[in-house]
């Protein structure tokens, strides 16, 4: 998948638990880890909005887009 969730990253770097942020944010733990390991087939931005004011970051500090090289498929 081109799109590489970093919020685990982004918690770690705030010594955040996925917990504390689910409580935060107002979402389920379930929901927050399908998030985190990218198995999420999207996010709302309400829910994006809400991470990003928990964590003080950027949509782009969570989310990376990289290239696939269709040449290896």
């Amino acid at each position: 998948m081109p799109i590489i969730v970093r919020l685990d990253v982004a918690l770690a770097q705030r010594k955040m638990t996925s917990r504390d942020l689910a409580a935060t944010i107002g979402i389920s733990e379930q929901n927050l880890s399908m998030l985190r390991s990218g198995k999420a087939r999207g996010v709302r931005f309400n829910t994006l909005e809400a991470i990003c004011k928990a964590l003080e970051c950027q949509p782009g500090d969570l989310l990376e887009f990289v290239e696939l090289d269709e040449s290896i498929i």
